[in-house]
């Protein structure tokens, strides 16, 4: 509900993409896609293939979100397929008979419990996972893939008090609020990479960085000590700048701020896993 509609070529792209999968129940898909697969679905299924390959669940959510819930629980194989579209926005399927390349440029969403039983960390509940238990869980998620996800929320419970109010009381925003300024965040952009082949924030290379996502000097001291101190690999370095940019671009900064900076190091991998 907060993401804007599609460009007039991306509404080609994703509808023809439909057409191929023999999915497409309207003439023409004006709105980014959301794809749901569950846990148990097969490797084939998700990421594609087939005697005559066709695309899977990561390719039809190509320009729109890829939501995994019980993240670990999905087969390792498929888990690990994530690492290529979360980086080159492309998926490669080789079989027999040759092998095909689809899009797959996907925002992915993973839910995940911190452990098997849901209780590790929790304050009221004790985890009940035998050691063995957790470490397989863990291993589930390897630190190049945890390494490409920008953004790590613990979700808390909710009070039973708060369950109990009504939508009337809650001051959180609605989505049409937000998706106000998620349009004009996503118009600053289109501005900035205006005459290039650059769309979004996130699929600027390393020299799109230095060309388009300038630090102040106390910005880039910031990160420079965040990144020592984290031990920051090449590939989160500049991810963070991709997030600062954004989050800059959502508070209509033109330049990246400290505290750009430090919000986008908080959303990095902690201690959301057992054992890590």
């Amino acid at each position: 509900g907060i993401m804007p509609p599609l460009s007039h070529n991306e509404a080609l792209e994703i509808t023809g993409i439909h057409s191929v999968a023999g999915i497409l129940r309207d003439a023409v898909i004006t709105h980014p896609p959301f794809r749901s697969p569950h846990h148990t679905s097969s490797y084939v299924s998700l990421v594609g293939g087939g005697t005559i390959p066709k695309p899977g669940e990561i390719t039809l959510a190509h320009r729109g979100v890829l939501f995994l819930d019980e993240f670990p629980e999905f087969d390792r194989r498929v888990i690990e397929a994530l690492r290529q579209p979360l980086e080159e926005r492309v998926v490669s399927v080789v079989r027999a008979r040759g092998s095909c390349i689809f899009p797959a440029d996907v925002m992915l969403i993973a839910a995940l419990n911190p452990c098997p039983c849901g209780n590790w960390g929790s304050e009221n509940k004790t985890c009940l996972c035998p050691p063995q238990i957790l470490l397989k869980y863990q291993r589930k998620l390897s630190g190049p893939l945890v390494d490409r996800i920008d953004m790590w929320l613990p979700v808390a419970p909710v009070p039973h008090e708060k369950l109990a109010e009504s939508a009337s009381q809650t001051t959180n925003e609605t989505s049409d609020v937000i998706s106000k300024r998620v349009a004009r965040a996503r118009k600053i952009q289109e501005k900035r990479f205006e005459g290039t082949k650059i769309t979004k924030n996130s699929e600027m290379g390393v020299k799109d960085i230095d060309t388009f996502a300038k630090l102040t000097t106390e910005a880039s001291h910031t990160l420079t000590r965040a990144a020592e101190k984290l031990d920051l690999s090449a590939r989160g370095y500049h991810r963070v700048i991709k997030l600062a940019r954004t989050i800059a671009d959502l508070a209509e900064s033109e330049n990246i701020e400290v505290a750009h900076i430090l919000e986008a190091i908080s959303y990095r991998a902690k201690t959301f896993l057992a054992g890590t």
